[in-house]
Order: structure tokens, then C-alpha cells, then sequence
């Protein structure tokens, strides 16, 4: 018997979580041209989440997911789609009236649970997030799409699990997936410039430092997922030099470089690829247009602990001053958060251009990653970066105008 496809997925809209699927790999389907999707239910386990933009979530359980979207409608449409707190996936897919442009994207879905430590072992059961990750969709128990874009449109999406090799980040504010516009992690933005044959899990959050990620959990999370395959991209350091944070304060020369060596180790006993990030520079220029070092000798000692280990890195710290005089003072204001009041955290366009910057980074020292990364990926100079104003990105629904934590 040969099936309508429209009316099969139709149907699958009705019983997911059995739509013609083997029993430990359901496949989820939905026909949005065919179907009325109301609200998420949970009873249900699907539907468009409340607010002004277009959400739409599957509950499913943690795992990376590979996501089937047909693209298109009755009138010419711009679609970009992001996943769960923001994550860029799809930037902008063109397509003509009454035609279907089909694409695939990779989503991590996480938790805060883990697994409980044996009796009278030291440890925890879940992640000890912090309240601003309360609600977040980076750590319910549903995969969550955002369709961006005034001619956005969606015919189909089915979802069904997979196994592919992960990317995980580990890092503070400026590598998050921010939750609200207008702030952005170039974490957020690095899915967006890989091939979907791997996944990127951006644990990364605001204030953090090696030593607190080790304290609630953070890196444990990790190290209960990742695998032989993997890769751990590790970033830190506005934070880990305050003084003035006494419990997370670690010296460049010393406990700084010790917590770095741990996290290598820890990702290598489990057969995955550490990578060293130098921490971007804040935005403060001195009187001849030059960026000033306000992180001291803590990108050196990056640096020099990624070449004691033989571990790749991706200087970030010095292709993001090349990025930031290229705009000069003046237009610099415009790759930051909060209209350029914040020096710290970027937006959208500072975060996507930072992204570029690791990719060139991965391209240049992590080869064995860089074979993931898109076709479409022309080469990307930091001296030479595009004008904000031709960054055409669309935005999320979801803003704030509070200041992520850290700086």
C-alpha cells in the first residue's frame, strides 16, 4: 500500500511518538500545512508556545536530535530558524512562491539531571543552575524551534534521534546562549556554520569561571555525555580574574593554568579533543584607536598552557582586537549589547562575527573539527569584518534589558 505522504504526516501530528518508528527511536512528524497545531500541552507533548513569536516545541527526552524542515509557502518567504535559548541553525533560507527548500539541522537537548553518585560518595544529582535559568529552554525537557523572519514559513518538520559526534562548550556570558535580546554568546551563533552532522551543546553560562563550573556541576554534566569523538571548547577568564570574587579568583600564573590542565585532562581520559580559547578583549581604546589587554596575563597563559599540553587553540583575544579597530571606536559600539553601554557582552552581530572568528580559529589549528563546518563558508578576516549595518539576522521575540551576569 504507497501512503500520501501529507496525510501520513498529518497523522503523525495525532500519535508521534509511535509514527511508524522503532520502539527506542521514535520519530516525530508534522504537517503544519495540512493540520491545526494549537498550544504546547504537555499532556499532548507538542504544540507553539505562548507569546509573539513563533515557538513551536516537541517534548523529548535528552539527546541530540536531527531536525527535517521543509521550507516554504504560497508567497516568496525568508526563513531563519534558531533552537532552543536562541541558537542560530538556519540563517535566512530563501525560497520562491508555491516552491519547498528542504534542510536538516542537529539539536542538543539537555538536562539538569544526573546521575545520582553511589552512597556516600561525594557529588550531586542535577546541575545547580542559577535563577536567571529558570524557564530557560536550554534545560526543559522539550526541543524547541523558533522561526524568525516576517515571511517566515514552515510546511513540514519531522524529528527523529540521532548519534553524531558533539561539540561542547564550556565558558562564561560571552559564549551563552543568552536567553533575550539583545544580548548574544558567539556560542549561540556557532551551530549556524556547521554541517548537520554533529552537534553543538553550549554549556557555557553567564558569570561563570573554572572553578564555579566544577562547584555546580556544570562540567560534570559534560563529562557525563561526552564521548570518544567529541570535542570540548573551553573559554574562560573575565571572571576568573577578579579579586574581588574571592571563592572563584584563580592567579595566570598559577591556579589558573592548574584548573585549565584539569579540564584538558578530564575531555582526553574520555577520548575527546580539548580546545583552549583566549577570552575576547573588552571593548576599551586607547587614544590612538588601539584596543587595551584588560584581561592581563591570563590570555598568555592560555596560550602557553595550550602549547605545554600539545592542545590546539583558537586565539580569540588577539583576532577579536583585529575585529574591533577594524570597526574603530565609534562603529565598535555597535557589535555590543545594550546599544554599545555595555563593554563586555556583545549582540547579535558582535556575537556572530566573534563565531567566524573561532571558525577560523577551528579551521586553522583543529582540522579534524574544521571537516564539519559548511560548504557555503567563505574565508573570514577579522581585519576586514563586514558593516553592521548590512547584518540582517533577524531577531528573537524574546528580550530584556538586564545586564547578563559578569563582565
Amino acid at each position: 500500500m504507497i501512503l500520501d505522504r501529507r496525510k501520513l504526516l498529518a497523522g503523525l501530528v495525532l500519535a508521534p511518538s509511535v509514527a511508524l518508528a522503532r520502539e527506542d527511536a521514535p520519530v516525530w512528524a508534522f504537517d503544519f500545512a495540512t493540520s491545526s497545531i494549537g498550544p504546547y500541552d504537555p499532556a499532548v507533548g507538542h504544540g507553539f508556545e505562548p507569546g509573539l513569536g513563533k515557538l513551536f516545541s516537541v517534548k523529548v527526552p535528552e539527546g541530540d536530535y536531527r531536525v527535517t524542515l521543509d521550507l516554504g509557502g504560497d508567497k516568496a518567504s525568508e526563513t531563519t530558524v534558531k533552537a532552543e535559548s536562541r541558537r542560530l541553525m538556519l540563517e535566512t533560507v530563501r525560497v520562491g512562491p508555491r516552491k519547498t527548500v528542504t534542510r536538516e539541522i542537529v539539536v542538543n537537548v539537555r538536562r539538569p539531571e544526573l546521575a545520582p553518585p553511589p552512597v556516600n560518595a561525594p557529588g550531586g544529582k542535577r546541575v545547580a543552575l542559577n535563577a536567571r535559568e529558570d524557564g530557560s529552554y536550554d534545560w526543559d525537557d522539550k526541543l524547541t524551534l523558533e522561526f524568525c523572519g516576517p515571511t517566515a514559513a514552515v510546511r513540514r518538520l519531522k524529528i527523529e534521534a540521532v548519534t553524531v559526534p558533539t561539540v561542547f562548550l564550556a565558558g562564561d556570558s560571552t559564549v551563552t546562549d543568552q536567553r533575550f535580546e539583545p544580548a548574544a554568546g558567539w556560542g549561540q551563533m556557532l551551530p549556524r556554520f556547521f554541517k548537520p552532522d554533529l552537534s553543538v551543546s553550549n554549556q557555557a553560562e553567564s558569570g561563570e569561571t573554572l572553578k564555579a563550573f566544577l562547584v555546580e556541576r556544570r562540567f560534570d554534566k559534560i563529562l557525563s555525555r561526552i564521548k570518544r569523538g567529541d570535542w570540548l571548547l573551553i573559554q574562560f577568564g573575565h571572571n576568573d580574574q577578579k579579586q574581588q570574587w574571592p571563592q572563584t579568583y584563580v592567579e595566570a600564573a598559577t591556579t589558573y593554568r592548574d584548573y585549565l590542565r584539569a579540564y584538558v585532562g578530564e575531555a582526553r581520559l574520555r577520548g575527546a579533543t580539548p580546545v583552549l580559547v583566549t577570552s575576547m578583549h573588552r571593548r576599551k581604546f586607547d587614544a590612538a584607536g588601539k584596543i587595551v589587554n584588560t584581561h592581563g596575563d591570563y590570555p598568555q597563559a592560555v596560550r602557553e598552557t595550550a602549547q605545554a599540553l600539545g592542545a590546539p587553540l583558537v586565539d580569540l583575544h588577539t583576532m577579536s582586537a583585529a575585529f574591533y579597530e577594524a570597526l574603530g571606536p565609534d562603529n565598535a559600539l555597535k557589535a555590543f549589547n545594550d546599544g554599545g553601554k555595555d563593554a563586555t557582552h556583545h549582540n547579535n552581530y558582535g556575537a556572530y562575527q566573534l563565531a567566524r572568528c573561532v571558525v577560523e580559529g577551528i579551521r586553522a589549528s583543529v582540522p579534524d573539527l574544521a571537516a564539519h563546518l559548511a560548504a557555503d563558508l567563505p574565508p573570514f578576516d577579522p581585519a576586514k569584518p563586514p558593516a553592521p549595518e548590512t547584518f540582517a539576522v533577524p531577531a528573537s521575540a524574546a528580550s530584556s534589558q538586564e545586564i547578563p551576569r559578569g563582565s
